[in-house]
């Protein structure tokens, strides 16, 4: 018998939550950027940044639309999973699916890792400028599309740090009804 999967709304830092591990949104060079980006290559150290330094050299970065993974460094999470999300620029330029694909590669990832909980933030709506209503709504439709085929992510929380996300958030999880899904909606 399937465990029941999990699915939390968080207001809150991602960077203080101790988790299997946390998604960046990160740009495609993986060496720090701006918005939660740059929080995250300052909190998590040297010994992050170093990863993230050695992935630039032997892959070149990572494309938009996929992920890579790297230790946490001074973070509670044991990894952080480096997802690049597009730039939003008419909706006309595949945005939408990369989007998606930053979000099932960031899941595919956690799970080759065997990650049991993973906290997202909300990918390309900040400085990339990606609408927040679509992220929203593509984020969690591909974390709950895909989540049943994962062996081992079980629990993933959507943490989100302002409040017009977190009420789209809310809007969205509060429709849904699946009996092999817990959801939890809460605020730190």
């Amino acid at each position: 018998m399937n465990k029941r999967k999990q699915v939390t709304l968080i207001r809150g830092d991602i960077t203080n939550l101790a988790v299997d591990a946390i998604v960046n949104s990160a740009n495609k060079s993986l060496l720090g950027g701006g918005g939660l980006d740059y929080v995250i290559h300052k909190k998590a150290g040297m010994l992050m940044k170093q990863a993230c330094i050695e992935l630039n050299k032997q892959k070149g970065g990572c494309p938009t639309g996929q992920a890579e993974v790297t230790i946490a460094g001074d973070l509670p999470a044991q990894y952080i999973i480096h997802a690049v999300g597009p730039r939003w620029l008419d909706g006309q330029h595949n945005e939408a699916d990369l989007l998606c694909s930053a979000y099932s590669n960031a899941l595919s990832k956690a799970d080759e890792m065997k990650v049991q909980t993973i906290a997202f933030p909300s990918i390309s709506t900040g400085v990339y400028g990606f609408p927040k209503q679509l992220a929203g709504e593509i984020a969690i439709g591909t974390v709950l599309s895909t989540l049943p085929h994962y062996s081992f992510v079980g629990h993933v929380l959507f943490v989100v740090q302002d409040s017009e996300n977190y009420q789209i958030y809310q809007d969205i999880l509060s429709k849904l009804v699946d009996e092999n899904l817990v959801i939890n909606i809460e605020e730190i």
